[in-house]
């Protein structure tokens, strides 16, 4: 006698839908976390180059972390499910920043106080919003795009010159498009005024060799992960 065939909830399944969950919730908050632009330390200059205070955004304390699972989606699922999840969360940021603007258009009830708090926290302007996305999906493209050509070229070793590699090239992607478009020059034709350029410099600088330290830190975390979501992958 034939057994009958397995169910959908009995089949194995693995971790994709998990990870890819996990991915773009972190997008999502750390969109809205970007918001808010951060700075640490006294006013000093250096020939014409602002070295301090440090600026970044509320956006660079979870961020980084989507690069690490970016590196978890190429390495373990390949390219073309790494850019499945990452148009999924393109889409979805879209989605979200274009709700965001709706609301925010919309007439406020008559008994509701905070319309002005809304706005100047989640009423993002044109120009941060393409900017965010646009960065994003360079960045992350580039990102698994390198991870997946060093793994082609030298096989499964040295998976650190891939991580470290691919993110130094994405993450660079990323905070120039974003930095460009939502405070320089790029951005004005979406109307809004750029900051200085020494200014601009060192919130680019800071903000990519940032990202790229979070990833050199939680490299182990990420050999962790990769070797957690393999063991435990049917295929």
């Amino acid at each position: 006698m034939s057994s009958a065939p397995a169910s959908v909830e009995s089949r194995p399944r693995g971790n994709y839908d998990l990870v890819l969950a996990v991915f773009v919730g972190m997008l999502l908050i750390s969109n809205i976390g970007a918001t808010k632009l951060i700075a640490f330390g006294p006013s000093v200059d250096l020939a014409g180059v602002q070295l301090l205070p440090i600026i970044t955004d509320g956006g660079a304390i979870l961020f980084p972390l989507t690069y690490i699972l970016g590196d978890v989606l190429a390495e373990v699922y390949g390219l073309r499910r790494a850019n499945r999840a990452i148009l999924t969360g393109f889409v979805l940021a879209l989605v979200m920043s274009l709700t965001f603007l709706v609301v925010d258009a919309a007439p406020p009830a008559a008994d509701w106080p905070n319309q002005d708090a809304w706005h100047a926290v989640l009423g993002f302007v044109p120009r941060i919003v393409v900017a965010s996305l646009f960065g994003y999906l360079a960045g992350q493209l580039l990102n698994a795009v390198v991870l997946v050509r060093i793994k082609q070229r030298w096989g499964t070793r040295h998976l650190w010159v891939r991580l470290i590699g691919s993110t130094v090239v994405g993450e660079f992607a990323d905070t120039l498009v974003f930095c460009l478009i939502a405070f320089g020059p790029l951005g004005n034709p979406l109307g809004g005024e750029s900051i200085p350029w020494p200014a601009l410099i060192n919130y680019t600088a800071v903000g990519w060799l940032y990202k790229v330290g979070v990833e050199v830190v939680f490299l182990p975390v990420t050999y962790r992960v990769i070797a957690w979501v393999r063991r435990h992958e049917p295929s």
